[in-house]
C-alpha cells in the first residue's frame, strides 16, 4: 500500500466504526482478514493511524472544526509536523488515495486557532462528562486523562494452579520478551515494550495454561473477593471468565464458581480458556439459570462505561451518550440487588469505570436499600491476604488509575452481609 492508500484506508475503518458497537481491534482485523494485500507494514501503520486519531479525537475535532473522520486524519497528519503543501501531496486523488484536499479543507489548515481550548479537548473525553469527571477526579481531572491517551502495558496473571511467578518470569525472559513483576498484584507480570508482544499468545506458557492476559487492576479486584477453597462464588456478569478464572486458582481448583452472563456469545469463551488452565469448578450459566441459587459469595462484574479502559479501547469514549450513562447505573443497581438475593456473605461490586456515579454512588445507594449489609475496607481485606502494603488508591474501597496505580482504570468496593 502506497502512504496514500494507508491513510485512505484509515479513514474507511474510522467511517465504520461510527456504525458499528464492535471493538476497533477486532474491526481491524476483520477489515484486513478481507484486504490480504496489505502486508504487515501496512496493518501497523493503519492501525497506528486509527488509534492515533481516537485518542487525540477532541483536539483533532476543535483543529479542524470537524469531526469528519477525513478531517480528522488531515489534522492527524499536522499534529506530525507535515504542513499544508505536504498533506495535499498525500491527498492527491491517487487511485486507492483519499481525494483532494477541499477549500475548506485548505482553509482549516493555514488557519490557527489560537484560543485556549476547553478542558473536554484538552483532556480528550466527551464534552457532557465534565462535571461527573471533575467531580470524580478532582483536581488531577487533567493529569489523569493525559495518563489515558498513553498506551497501556501489557499485563498478565500467572496461573498458580500450574506455574509459580517466578518460573513464568524466567521462561518468558528466555524467550525474549521484557517481562518483569507486576508493581503490586502477587502473581502479576508486566511487559512494558509492545514491539514484539504479539508474539505471546504463541508462547508455550500462554499455550500450556501457565498465564492469562489480565490487566492489574482486574487481578486485584479478583483478590479482593477473598475467595476460599470449597465455597460456592457467582461471578456476575462474567463475559469471557477472565475473573472466574482467577478466582479458581485463589481456590486451588476445589468448590464452585457459577459464571453467569446474558451473552452466551462471550461466555462460550470460558470452557476453553478453563481448560487450558486445567481448571474444573467454574460452570456456566445464563443469567437466569443461575438466580435463586445460594451462594457465599457474589463478584458483580458490572457492565458499565468502561471509562477505566480508554486507554485499550478509545473508541468507545465517543460512543458514550447521556443516555446510556443513566441506563448503566440502573442496570447496575438492579445487578446489585440480584446479588443480595442469595445473601451471601459478602458482595464484591467492581467496574472498570473512573466515574463516581457508577462506583461509590451505586454503593451508597445499595447501602441505603440494603441495610443489612456494610462496606468492609479492602486495605483491611489486603492485609489479611497479602501482608504487603497496599496499592495506591485502596482504602476503604480500590479505586485505580493510569496515573496512580499504572493500571486500568478500576473500582472495587467489598460489601460484607452483617452477622
Amino acid at each position: 500500500m502506497t502512504p496514500s492508500a494507508r491513510l485512505q484506508a484509515a479513514i474507511e475503518i474510522l467511517e465504520a466504526l461510527a456504525d458499528t458497537g464492535k471493538p476497533a481491534d477486532r474491526y481491524l482485523r476483520d477489515w484486513f482478514r478481507t484486504r490480504r494485500y496489505a502486508g504487515s507494514k501496512d496493518r501497523a501503520a493503519v492501525a497506528e493511524r486509527v488509534f492515533g486519531v481516537m485518542r487525540k479525537r477532541a483536539a483533532l475535532s476543535w483543529r479542524m472544526q470537524s469531526e469528519a473522520p477525513r478531517a480528522l486524519v488531515i489534522g492527524s497528519l499536522e499534529a506530525e509536523g507535515l504542513d499544508g503543501d505536504v498533506i495535499a501531496m498525500l491527498f492527491d486523488g491517487s487511485k486507492y488515495g483519499p481525494a483532494p484536499l477541499d477549500v475548506g479543507e485548505r482553509t482549516a489548515l493555514s488557519h490557527h486557532r489560537e484560543e485556549t481550548p476547553p478542558p473536554w479537548v484538552r483532556g480528550e473525553f466527551p464534552a457532557f462528562l465534565e462535571a461527573e469527571l471533575a467531580r470524580s477526579l478532582g483536581r488531577t481531572l487533567l493529569d489523569e486523562m493525559g495518563a489515558m491517551t498513553a498506551r497501556a502495558p501489557i499485563d498478565l496473571r500467572v496461573n498458580t494452579l500450574k506455574a509459580a511467578r517466578d518460573d513464568v518470569l524466567a521462561e518468558l525472559r528466555r524467550e525474549g520478551f521484557a517481562a518483569e513483576p507486576a508493581p503490586y498484584a502477587p502473581h502479576g507480570i508486566r511487559i512494558k515494550q509492545h514491539e514484539g508482544a504479539s508474539a505471546l499468545s504463541r508462547a508455550q506458557a500462554f499455550l500450556e495454561g501457565r498465564f492469562e492476559f489480565q490487566d492489574e487492576a482486574a487481578q486485584i479486584a479478583a483478590l479482593l473477593c477473598a475467595a476460599k477453597p470449597g465455597e460456592r462464588i457467582l461471578d456476575l456478569a462474567a463475559g469471557a471468565g477472565g475473573k472466574a478464572l482467577a478466582l479458581a486458582a485463589e481456590m486451588h481448583n476445589r468448590g464452585l464458581i457459577v459464571a453467569s452472563d446474558n451473552d452466551p456469545v462471550r461466555l462460550a469463551q470460558l470452557a476453553p480458556r478453563a481448560a487450558r488452565a486445567g481448571v474444573t469448578i467454574v460452570h456456566e450459566q445464563t443469567a437466569s439459570a443461575a438466580a435463586g441459587e445460594k451462594f457465599d459469595a457474589v463478584f458483580v462484574d458490572a457492565p458499565c462505561t468502561g471509562s477505566g479502559a480508554w486507554r485499550r479501547q478509545p473508541e468507545q469514549k465517543w460512543r458514550l451518550t447521556p443516555e446510556r450513562l443513566i441506563e448503566l447505573q440502573s442496570l447496575q443497581d438492579e445487578m446489585l440487588d440480584e446479588a443480595a438475593r442469595s445473601a451471601p456473605a459478602r458482595i464484591v461490586y467492581a467496574t472498570c469505570s473512573l466515574l463516581a456515579c457508577e462506583n461509590e454512588d451505586r454503593v451508597d445507594a445499595f447501602l441505603e436499600r440494603h441495610t443489612g449489609y456494610t462496606m468492609r475496607p479492602a486495605v483491611d481485606i489486603w492485609h489479611e491476604l497479602t501482608g504487603a502494603a497496599p496499592p495506591p488508591g485502596m482504602s476503604e474501597t480500590f479505586r485505580a488509575t493510569p496515573l496512580t496505580t499504572g493500571t486500568d482504570g478500576f473500582f472495587t468496593a467489598s460489601l460484607a452481609r452483617n452477622t
